[in-house]
């Protein structure tokens, strides 16, 4: 019966985007916003009513200078007041014929818009603004940097133009769009995003509140500033609904909810709270899911999330490639204890081939993570690190950087893998196995964005080959792992000698809790053991770090030969 259930959910879901039906009938809805569109322009926020309309009185002058106004919780001081990098760009094979201003589109957002050198609609744009606009639930399947965070930014601002009053500037008034995303990064950008688009709406504010930063700033913030859009993490969402004074109240009067990344909200476990999120906020609204992937679990949350009479909208055509096609794949595999040699090898080979390098370096853990950046920058290579185990304003920093840089390595966890937008990046390197293959997508789509060409690297153990299996639909091609000469050996073979032990202790126990996960390394508990004391020797340990036997019990790994406890 559960599967049945579902078998209907996905047939009533699909709507095919490029059915003759679904084109004409876009074609329709693109004359009927041409129309509202020349009405709305009588106004200056498009509500089509000008005998209603009321001026807003703005909060600042109209002249002031947007980079130095606090918008978005202080995220243009967060992200160092750059330039945000745009949706669109690189070559135009991801852009459409569909102009911003043949949508809907107060004259304001459009003047915006062109601020930020946006005139052509991505792909994405063209096939979920109108519907989006109309006041439709969607579900939204679209490959990462395909321009989803304007698609439904926009339409949300639209919504608040349209239901403004004169006291839009009072503080404590109810919030009318939550935005939830994954994982900090993205919700400053997004929030980063939103502070660009609304340069011509100073009535409208948005704040964002993420895990890592100060609560008590966040809730100053909230109860002394307006906010109508909030952009949040869902379990600093669920802090402040707990603790901030009026802010459960305020969050009935979301008009629109928006799940940014909905696929990795419910793969990191936050389903409960994605619950208690929509149960907290009015029925009476519209919800916005953007999804890369649409696994069982977000066929799930739409039952909740969702109208009956929701639209699907798959912007990925049938049978092509769920990586971008420019991006160039190979896999190596290599012994465990030379996979320090090869990355080093793999870096300093692509650095000699591209001066404007831009490197991505995922590893499987945070302190993985750790221990990786640590290795390479003793080898005096340009590196920063970006993990979980890092406060927040620190990653905000680095990311900023590596963003705006060029000549740069990122050692990261998977933090980086979705939504954020970090241009030109020329090679992605994945050590290890992933966790999956929508996680493998995922991490390879940070490059070949917006049309550009990348790179991409998997290294494996041998042991590690099974995961190609999953990966057979992928344009990935075998490659030889390359040769390291004796000097090179010798030389990560010093620095790895020079790492401190703390960090290699914490790395052998994040690695075995990692692949202990795994489904297929971590069935047999003899292998597991043996395999991440390969890697406790290629770190140099001559016997592996002991492990409180409280952890050993919690992983099901007690009294397993070859381990060490205490």
């Amino acid at each position: 019966m559960k599967r049945a259930a579902e078998v209907e959910l996905v047939n009533k879901l699909k709507v095919s985007k490029g059915s003759d039906n679904n084109t004409l009938a876009t074609k329709k809805k693109m004359k009927r916003w041409e129309k509202k569109k020349n009405s709305n322009s009588t106004t200056e926020t498009g509500s089509g009513n000008p005998q209603k309309q009321q001026k807003i009185p703005p909060l600042i002058s109209p002249d002031s200078n947007m980079d130095e106004i606090p918008v978005s919780g202080d995220v243009l001081s967060e992200l160092g007041k750059e330039k945000i990098p745009k949706l669109s760009g690189g070559n135009d094979s991801h852009l459409s014929q569909t102009r911003f201003d043949q949508c809907a589109i107060s004259p304001l957002s459009l003047k915006g818009i062109k601020d930020m050198g946006y005139e052509r609609m991505t792909t994405v744009q063209e096939a979920t603004l109108p519907v989006i606009l109309e006041g439709k639930d969607v579900l939204a399947k679209a490959r990462t940097g395909t321009g989803k965070t304007v698609a439904f930014l926009l339409p949300a601002i639209e919504n608040i133009l349209k239901s403004t009053s004169m006291d839009c500037n009072r503080k404590g008034l109810p919030i009318s769009v939550l935005i939830i995303c994954p994982t900090r990064e993205l919700a400053c950008q997004v929030a980063a995003e939103a502070t660009k688009l609304l340069k011509y709406h100073p009535s409208i504010s948005a704040q964002v509140v993420i895990g890592g930063t100060s609560q008590d700033t966040e809730r100053r913030r909230l109860l002394g500033k307006p906010c109508q859009i909030l952009i949040a993490t869902p379990g600093r969402l669920k802090d402040h609904t707990v603790t901030t004074p009026g802010f459960a109240a305020r969050l009935m009067g979301v008009k629109v909810l928006v799940l940014d990344e909905a696929d990795q909200l419910l793969g990191m476990g936050f389903q409960k709270d994605i619950e208690k999120i929509v149960a907290s906020v009015p029925k009476q609204r519209q919800t916005l899911l953007f999804s890369a992937t649409v696994p069982k679990e977000v066929h799930n949350i739409c039952h909740i999330a969702l109208k009956s009479d929701h639209e699907y909208i798959d912007t990925v055509d049938k049978g092509s490639e769920e990586t971008h096609a420019q991006v160039r794949q190979t896999h190596l595999t290599a012994p465990l204890s030379e996979h320090f040699s090869v990355v080093y090898k793999l870096l300093k080979d692509h650095i000699a081939d591209d001066v404007n390098y831009k490197v991505l370096v995922f590893c499987t853990t945070a302190m993985v993570t750790k221990l990786v950046a640590e290795l390479l920058c003793d080898l005096k290579l340009n590196v920063r690190e970006i993990h979980s185990r890092k406060a927040q304003s620190y990653r905000t920093r680095v990311s900023d950087e590596f963003r705006k840089s060029t000549g740069l390595i990122l050692v990261t966890s998977d933090v980086s893998a979705r939504g954020v937008d970090y241009p030109d990046v020329t090679l992605v390197i994945q050590v290890g196995v992933p966790s999956d293959k929508q996680q493998y997508v995922h991490r390879l789509g940070r490059t070949g964005r917006k049309g550009k060409e990348g790179q991409g690297i998997l290294l494996l153990a041998p042991w590690e080959e099974f995961f190609l299996s999953n990966l057979r639909d992928l344009p990935l091609t075998k490659a030889s792992a390359p040769l390291v000469d004796p000097d090179s050996k010798k030389k990560v073979e010093q620095a790895v000698s020079r790492i401190d032990v703390n960090s290699k202790e914490a790395a052998y126990q994040a690695w075995l809790g990692y692949y202990n996960g795994n489904k297929t390394v971590g069935r047999d508990k003899c292998k597991l053991v043996e395999r991440a004391n390969e890697f406790s020797r290629s770190m140099g340990l001559d016997t592996p770090p002991a492990i409180r036997k409280v952890i050993l019990g919690k992983m099901g790994l007690r009294n397993v030969a070859g381990l060490r406890s205490y």
